[in-house]
């Protein structure tokens, strides 16, 4: 068909027309209401569709050059740990990026890692976002539920609807415990808060060697390489990831949540990564200390009167220490340091690829080193494994020293003495979880954005928090808070901007007010004066203080960076002005009531929160349940038992698990070996106390049931183990102790399989290695309490 030129010029101004209306509705959008409506669609009353001409595609896009956003979050490292804000532990790519951005060192967090997570990807406190504690000790009250309000959209989901390709590595401990099962809801999920993609681990921590690992929300098992290690395979994800997103939408930009595992305990770093810090913390934490404040001085990251605050009275001097305390200890720095050298080596993987696929320049960086202050919680000599800090168990030097060789390997999952939380939160008093000392609040972070910031290496001292940074980004992308997501009416962000700080070093401070709270410890930043309660240790988890007892203390933070001098006395009706501010933002943020219990709020009936059983007293499990974590499993703990598998034993006997929950570093199994039945009790990973049957089961059909009876008197205490075959009893042993209250943060229970490490020696690792040979009818797990 031949069209004549005015035919021609007239397809072309139509066509132009319709790319004009197509930008100038894109320009026009309302995207104060996500996601962006739908232009009304146009009907047509033309029978032949060769005659009509093609409507605009509605698309929605990115305002026109808004910036790519990487948020690189690092787990449990305080302000004097990375070598950028004058602590020992070298981080290159931390450095390098200061050096070409610019630096906060009045940047702040919640103390804890959930809620500093939650504040920072909605710009929200993090008690508006129901998160007062981890996700592990919600309660029942408002602020503490755990459970993510539809009107406390996540930035991510913001991005998402204004156009933005996003994706979450690593860690996310951000869903309610009781919704980690294949039951949902998955609503607080990554995939469902924002992110197109999602590639790590749900829970608070996972074994760096053998880790839980989703996929979206399907569980997978890590790739077989030489010497994996999650951070590794997280960061190759995160790279793959990004270099496609680009390759297939460059014009698209992306958004990247890259939260490590580490440094939080575990402390899992191959051994090379280790040798480099051989002898570096010889001279112990007090030494230690001192030279980062004196690093911190000269480099003008602190200023120069700065005073070094007493170290926690419970933290003894280095000098006092035997020389087996100093050899156990200076090896736990020495994994720590390694370990998060390695993490900040692999975050310098990522940036190179985006430098790589010429992105850097848009890229806006967010590199905030630590969500809380350097952990405390390994106790005063540390623990090969940090289960153990949470079943009140206190490990001892002598039964630690001869695992010296492995510390941060696979046969342990360790956490360094506290005394070390103290010298890496330098010039600070306190460490994680104090949400009223800025030990456990202020952490270094870098901002990097070659198209957005001029200035190369510039210090900024204006006081920010983790809930500016998503207002941050909204400011920077060019657009607007919106007032509704998804049908819900927004609460509005609580955060302030920093982007008027990023070209202006001497911008006056806009984030003037912030409360503080965690577990009791409780603090209110204004106008440059804090206020603040010490009341309780880290390593206190009972027997807590009364909250009405405690005493409050006040500095002048612009004059006193480090917190050393109390001025409570001198301005007592200043210390009464904080006080009652405090409590009106607390009220405000639905902080209140203060809730300072610890062990007990793990329990969800003391608690108050939801558990997925309930009051059940049997589960009946099937094939193909694997990968259940703890807190949406029968609890088994200090009470009777009983476990009756129904299955069928193959020609020749059959090996494997049978069911087991945990792994190797505590929980218990029932499984077979070499034809026999066997059930394994892991304390710990300390002691196994093993019930096994002397006679194989033939081949065909049987029962096989451990019965476990409880002594009971309290927690964690012993009992009897009976195993029987068919009805008939074919071994039983004592059960001298068992875990009180937990098994692991990311070890699951399992049907058929022990999914990540074992909890019993000697059967192999992993899903294949350990899978039943038989065949499983159904199991069913039956529990009765016991006074």
């Amino acid at each position: 068909m031949r069209y004549s030129v005015i035919t021609i010029l007239c397809m072309t101004l139509t066509l132009f027309a319709g790319l004009t209306t197509q930008v100038s509705a894109r320009e026009a959008l309302d995207r104060t209401v996500l996601p962006i409506q739908e232009p009304e669609r146009p009907t047509y009353s033309e029978l032949d569709v060769r005659n009509v001409e093609t409507p605009p595609l509605f698309e929605v896009k990115a305002p026109k050059k808004a910036p790519n956003i990487v948020i690189v979050l690092i787990d449990d490292i305080g302000f004097g740990g990375p070598s950028t804000f004058g602590g020992p532990i070298q981080t290159p790519t931390l450095d390098m990026l200061a050096a070409q951005g610019i630096t906060y060192n009045n940047f702040h967090t919640t103390a804890l890692c959930s809620p500093t997570r939650n504040a920072l990807k909605t710009g929200r406190n993090h008690h508006t976002a129901n998160t007062g504690s981890i996700m592990e000790s919600s309660t029942g009250f408002p602020g503490n539920t755990g459970q993510v309000p539809n009107s406390v959209a996540p930035l991510a989901e913001m991005l998402r609807l204004n156009g933005y390709s996003t994706g979450a590595f690593g860690k996310w401990h951000e869903t309610a415990a009781w919704e980690t099962s294949v039951s949902g809801p998955f609503d607080r999920w990554p995939t469902h808060q924002g992110f197109d993609k999602f590639y790590g681990f749900i829970g608070g921590e996972t074994d760096q060697w053998y880790p839980l690992i989703y996929d979206g929300v399907i569980k997978v098992t890590p790739p077989k390489t030489e010497n994996y290690h999650f951070t590794v395979d997280m960061t190759n994800q995160a790279i793959q990831w990004v270099k496609a997103q680009q390759s297939m939408t460059p014009d698209k930009p992306f958004l990247i949540y890259f939260a490590t595992g580490a440094v939080h305990a575990p402390h899992h770093v191959p051994k090379e990564w280790i040798k480099k810090y051989k002898g570096k913390f010889d001279e112990g934490w007090d030494k230690i200390r001192e030279k980062t404040m004196a690093r911190q001085k000269k480099m003008g990251m602190i200023p120069s009167n700065t005073k070094l605050p007493p170290k926690p009275k419970d933290i003894k001097d280095w000098d006092d220490l035997t020389d087996d305390e100093k050899r156990l200890f200076t090896r736990q720095a020495e994994v720590f340091a390694g370990f998060l050298e390695q993490t900040d080596h692999e975050v310098g993987r990522l940036i190179a690829a985006i430098e790589e696929i010429d992105e850097m320049d848009n890229t806006l960086i967010f590199y905030i080193a630590g969500d809380n202050g350097t952990s405390a919680e390994g106790g005063f000599v540390g623990m090969y494994n940090e289960m153990t800090y949470f079943n009140n168990v206190t490990e001892k030097v002598e039964d630690l020293l001869p695992l010296i060789d492995e510390w941060g390997g696979p046969q342990t999952f360790p956490h360094m003495a506290a005394g070390w939380a103290v010298a890496f939160d330098s010039p600070f008093m306190w460490t994680k979880q104090v949400a009223s000392d800025f030990g456990g609040t202020r952490n270094g972070m870098t901002v990097h954005w070659p198209n957005g910031i001029k200035e190369k290496g510039g210090l900024r001292r204006q006081f920010s928090h983790v809930i500016d940074i998503a207002p941050t980004i909204l400011e920077a992308a060019g657009l607007p808070e919106p007032k509704s997501v998804n049908g819900t009416p927004q609460t509005p962000m609580e955060g302030t901007s920093m982007l008027y700080s990023f070209n202006d070093a001497g911008a006056k401070e806009r984030h003037t007010t912030q409360y503080f709270e965690m577990f009791g410890n409780r603090a209110i930043y204004h106008e440059g004066w804090f206020a603040r309660t010490i009341h309780r240790a880290p390593w206190m988890a009972v027997d807590m203080p009364p909250l009405e007892s405690d005493t409050w203390e006040l500095f002048n933070v612009q004059r006193d960076f480090s917190l050393a001098k109390n001025l409570a006395d001198k301005y007592p009706k200043k210390v009464v002005e904080l006080e009652a501010l405090f409590m009106k933002e607390a009220e405000k943020y639905n902080a209140l009531p203060i809730d300072d219990r610890v062990i007990e709020r793990m329990n969800p009936a003391i608690a108050g929160r939801p558990d997925i059983l309930g009051d059940r007293t049997t589960l009946t499990l099937y094939p193909g349940m694997d990968g259940m974590l703890e807190n949406t499993f029968m609890n088994v703990k200090n009470r009777s038992k009983t476990i009756t598998a129904k299955v069928a034993i193959p020609k020749g006997g059959a090996n494997g698990v049978i069911l087991a929950q945990g792994g190797r570093f505590g929980g218990w199994s029932l499984y077979m070996k070499d034809g026999k039945p066997i059930y394994t009790y892991n304390f710990l990973g300390l002691e196994r106390y093993t019930v096994e049957s002397k006679k194989t089961i033939p081949e065909g059909e049987a029962t096989i049931l451990l019965d476990f009876v409880y002594d009971g008197g309290g927690l964690g205490k012993g009992g009897k183990a009976t195993l029987s075959v068919n009805g008939k009893a074919v071994a039983n042993g004592r059960i001298e102790k068992t875990q009180p209250l937990i098994f692991s943060a990311d070890e699951t229970a399992d049907v058929g399989l022990d999914n990540q490490t074992p909890v019993a020696e000697d059967i192999g690792i992993g899903r294949e290695e350990t899978r039943f040979t038989g065949e499983i009818h159904k199991i069913t797990l039956a529990v009765k309490d016991v006074k």
